[in-house]
C-alpha cells in the first residue's frame, strides 16, 4: 500500500508532528522489586520497544478499530516538579557521583554491571524535567522511575539492575502487530533501495540534479548510507541506533519542481514522525569529537561533512522541534554550531534550541544572502568552513549596540513575508490586516456570550496547526472531548456523526497534527497553568498557546485582593511568558455586560486597561442583532502592534462543518472613519451613485441612517455609508 501511495505523490502531511509524551508513574520500592522480578525473564526482543512504542507508519492507514486511551495529545502537569538543585541533592545523599553537563547531569549507569562500567558516565538526567536516558542500554524513564530504581538497588545491596526493568512493552496485540508491520515495511523499503555507487553515472547525476545536490559526491552518499528508492525517485536516509546500531527507521525524501522553478521537498518517515527520533549522521561521530554542526536537513548535513570534514547531524523534524530525548547524544560536544537554514524561521529556531543545548557552547550561523543553507552554499561554491568560523556566539549581553543588530534589521527588511509570520489559509482577510501569526506576541480575543468565540478561535488555531505550528490548548470552559470533536469536525469539514465510516480516516490524519490539550477543567491557579505551559514549551517546542478563558484563572486567587489587580497580574504573567518563551499566547476574555444593540469596543473588554495595553493584537467577534440581518457576525481588529493596520470583515458561519469563512471576493470591507463631516459628505456621494444604479430603496435607507458608518469598497476604493 505504501508504494501505491508514494506513487501518487502522497507524503507526510506535516513535516512536524507531535513528539510522544512519556507517562510518569510512581512506584514504591516493593512494587518495583516485584515488578523487576516478574520481568527479569521476559524475552529480549523488546529491547527497542520503548523507542518504537505507539509508532505507526504514515504510509499505512489500515488498522483495527480500537477504543483505547492515548494520552499523547494531552499535557499533564508534572506530578512533582523537579529542579536541578533537588536532583543534585538526591544524588549526593545516595553517594552517586555526577558531572554537571550543559543540559544534563551525567552519572554512572545503574543498568550496567559495575565490573564493565569502569568510569563511564553514560546515564543522562535532563536538568529541566528529570527524564533520564542510558545511552548504553537505551533505558529511559521519569525522575520518579530513576529514584525507585536507586532505592531498590541500594536496599537489595545490588551493584546494578537489569535493563529490562524499565524497557517498554506493547500494550496490546494490536500495538505489537503494528510494530511488526512497521519493521517489515522499513526492512522492505531499505532492501529495495539502491546505493548510489551501484547506479549508472547518468542516472545518479540526474537524481542529483533533481535534488539540486550535484556537487555532493557518491562517496559522501556511501559514507552516510543514503540510498535511492527507484519506484518514487526518493532518497532514503537510514536511522541506525541502539547498542547494536540496528536499522530502526527510514526517512523518504522526494523533490518536486514548482511553477517558479524552485524545488520543494516532501518527507515521509517510518515509523511516523511522532516516534522518529533520528539524529542523522550520529553513528559517524566519534566519542573524541568535541565539535559538531547541527543542521535542519539531511542534505545540509551531507554538504557540511563533505565541504568541511566536521562532524554534522540533522534534526529529525527540521527547525520545528528539538526533542529533549536527543539532548544526551549532544552532551559530549564543547562547541555546537547551529546552521539550520537560510531564512528567518531557522534563525528563530536556532536561538530557541540554543537555550536547550546551553548558550555558552552554542554558535549560530546568521542567515543572509551570502550565508544560505549549507546545501545551497555548496552549490554556489561558497566556503562553508569560513561561514562556520564566522558564526556568532549564542550567549549575549544585556546591552547591545546597533552594530550588533544591523544584520538582524537587514534580515527583517529582506524577508518581510517571513517576519510577518505564518499566514492563515482559511482567513485571507486576517492576513490582510494582521499580516500573519508571529511568535512572542499576546493576542486578546473577546466577543458576546454565545457568539461562538471558542468555535471561531478553535478554527483559527487549527488553521495554523495544520501548517506545522505546534499548538497547546488550555480549555477551562469546555472539556477536551467536546473541543476535540469541534476541531475534528472543522478539520474534516463535515459532520462525522453522519459519516461514521469515515471517522478512522479523518482521525488518523487529525492525530498527526502537532496539537496538545491541557487536562485542566474549571477554575485553576495561574502558577499551575504557567508551569504546565513552560513544561510543554520545553518538551514539545510549543509555538502557540490558547487560553479559554481568563476568568477561569481568577477564582483560585486570593479573594481579599481586588479582582482587577488579580487580572492585571495574570495578564502580565502571560505577557512575560510570551516574550521569554518566544511563544504566541491567545487569551480569551469575556466582555463586560453591554446593551444588546451596541457593538463591542476595546473598552468593552473586562478590566480592559491592562489587557489592551499589554496585548499586541486585540480581536473582537462582533454579532449584529438587527431585524434585517439576524445574527450576522464579523471579526474586528482594533489593535495591531506589528504595523498598525486595523479593520473589520464579515464572517459566515457554516453549521454543517462548524466553520467560519471570510466574505466572498467583492463584498464590502468595513472600515471606520472617525471624522463625522467626512461621513456626511461620503453619504451624499453614495446616495447619488446608488440612484444612478437604480437602487432607490437602498439609497433611502442610507439617507435615513442617523449615524452612518463609512464602508470602503475593495473594488473601486471609494467609501460609502452603510447602516
Amino acid at each position: 500500500m505504501w508504494r501505491g501511495l508514494l506513487l501518487k505523490g502522497t507524503t507526510c502531511v506535516l513535516q512536524v508532528a507531535t513528539p510522544r509524551i512519556f507517562h510518569q508513574k510512581l512506584f514504591s520500592s516493593l512494587q518495583l522489586r516485584l515488578f523487576t522480578q516478574s520481568l527479569l525473564h521476559r524475552p529480549a526482543e523488546a529491547t527497542c520497544a520503548s523507542r518504537l512504542k505507539g509508532a505507526g507508519s504514515l504510509l499505512v492507514h489500515e488498522r483495527i478499530r480500537g477504543y483505547k486511551k492515548d494520552a499523547k495529545s494531552t499535557v499533564e502537569f508534572p506530578l512533582s516538579p523537579i529542579t536541578v538543585t533537588d536532583i543534585k541533592q538526591y544524588l549526593r545523599s545516595k553517594d552517586i557521583s555526577f558531572h554537571d553537563g550543559y543540559s544534563c547531569l551525567h552519572i554512572p549507569s545503574i543498568f550496567i554491571d559495575s565490573t564493565t562500567r569502569k568510569d563511564s558516565f553514560s546515564l543522562f538526567i535532563d536538568k529541566t524535567t528529570g527524564q533520564f536516558l542510558c545511552k548504553d542500554t537505551q533505558v529511559e524513564g521519569s525522575w520518579e522511575d530513576l529514584q525507585d530504581c536507586v532505592e531498590v538497588m541500594q536496599k537489595e545491596g545490588q551493584d546494578f539492575l537489569s535493563p529490562h526493568v524499565l524497557l517498554g512493552y506493547p500494550e496490546s496485540v494490536e500495538e505489537q502487530e503494528e510494530l511488526e508491520r512497521e519493521l517489515r515495511e522499513v526492512q522492505g523499503i531499505w532492501a529495495s533501495a539502491v546505493p548510489f555507487t551501484d547506479l549508472p553515472e547518468e542516472e545518479a547525476q540526474l537524481i542529483k540534479t533533481m535534488f539540486q545536490i550535484s556537487k555532493i559526491s557518491n562517496a559522501t552518499f556511501k559514507k552516510f548510507g543514503v540510498r535511492l528508492f527507484k519506484p518514487t525517485k526518493s532518497l532514503v536516509f537510514p536511522w541506525f541506533g541502539g547498542p547494536d546500531s540496528s536499522l530502526k527507521g527510514i526517512k523518504l525524501l522526494s523533490a518536486q519542481r514548482t511553477d517558479d522553478d524552485s524545488v520543494t521537498y516532501n518527507e515521509a518517515t517510518v515509523p511516523k514522525c511522532s516516534s522518529y527520533y533520528n539524529l542523522f549522521g550520529l553513528p559517524l561521530v566519534s566519542r573524541l569529537d568535541s565539535e559538531v554542526v547541527i543542521t535542519g536537513h539531511e542534505l545540509d548535513t551531507l554538504a557540511v561533512s563533505q565541504a568541511t570534514g566536521l562532524p554534522s547531524v540533522a534534526l529529525p523534524r527540521g527547525v520545528s522541534c528539538l526533542p529533549p530525548v536527543l539532548l544526551p547524544y549532544l552532551e559530549q560536544f564543547k562547541r555546537v554550531t547551529l546552521w539550520l537554514g537560510g531564512d528567518i524561521r531557522s534563525w528563530e529556531a536556532s536561538k530557541i534550541f540554543s537555550r536547550k543545548l546551553g548558550l555558552r557552547r552554542c554558535a549560530l550561523v546568521r542567515p543572509g544572502e551570502y550565508q544560505p543553507c549549507p546545501s545551497e552554499a555548496l552549490a554556489r561554491g561558497k566556503n562553508l568552513s569560513r561561514i562556520i568560523k564566522a558564526s556568532i556566539p549564542a550567549a549575549h549581553k544585556s546591552i547591545v549596540s546597533f552594530k550588533q543588530l544591523r544584520e538582524d534589521v537587514y534580515g527583517e527588511l529582506v524577508n518581510t513575508d517571513q517576519v510577518a509570520g505564518v499566514k492563515w489559509m482559511r482567513f485571507p482577510d486576517l492576513n490582510r490586516i494582521l499580516k500573519g501569526h508571529r511568535k512572542g506576541e499576546l493576542t486578546v480575543f473577546t466577543g458576546p456570550t454565545g457568539s461562538g468565540k471558542t468555535t471561531f478561535i478553535s478554527e483559527l488555531a487549527l488553521d495554523l496547526c495544520m501548517q506545522g505550528v505546534n499548538t497547546l490548548w488550555g480549555s477551562f470552559e469546555i472539556n477536551n472531548v467536546r473541543l476535540a470533536k469541534i476541531m475534528l469536525t472543522q478539520f474534516a469539514m463535515q459532520r462525522l456523526e453522519e459519516n461514521l465510516e469515515q471517522y478512522d480516516f479523518w482521525a488518523d490524519k487529525f492525530e498527526e497534527l502537532p496539537l496538545y490539550f491541557m487536562t485542566f477543567h474549571g477554575q485553576q491557579n495561574i502558577k499551575t497553568v504557567l508551569d504546565t505551559m513552560q513544561h510543554a514549551v520545553y518538551l514539545y517546542d510549543i509555538n502557540h498557546v490558547v487560553i479559554d478563558n481568563l476568568q477561569f484563572m481568577m477564582g483560585q486567587e486570593n479573594l481579599s485582593v481586588d479582582k482587577f489587580a488579580v487580572q492585571d497580574h495574570i495578564i502580565g504573567v502571560f505577557r512575560k511568558f510570551a516574550t521569554n518563551s518566544s511563544c504566541h499566547v491567545t487569551l480569551i476574555i469575556h466582555p463586560r455586560k453591554e446593551e444588546d444593540d451596541r457593538e463591542l469596543q476595546t473598552a468593552s473588554i473586562f478590566g480592559s486597561a491592562k489587557a489592551s495595553q499589554e496585548a499586541d493584537n486585540v480581536l473582537i467577534l462582533q454579532e449584529k442583532k438587527v431585524v434585517s440581518c439576524p445574527g450576522r457576525r464579523s471579526l474586528q481588529i482594533t489593535k495591531n502592534r506589528f504595523d498598525g493596520d486595523v479593520g473589520i470583515f464579515p464572517l459566515e458561519f457554516i453549521k454543517s462543518s462548524l466553520t467560519f469563512s471570510s466574505a466572498l471576493k467583492g463584498k464590502l470591507k468595513l472600515k471606520k472613519v472617525p471624522a463625522k463631516s467626512e461621513n456626511e459628505e461620503e453619504d451624499k456621494e453614495n446616495t447619488v451613485a446608488l440612484n444612478k444604479e437604480g437602487k432607490k430603496e437602498k439609497a433611502e435607507k442610507v439617507g435615513k441612517t442617523k449615524t452612518p458608518r463609512n464602508v470602503k469598497s475593495p473594488v473601486t476604493g471609494s467609501e460609502t455609508s452603510q447602516k
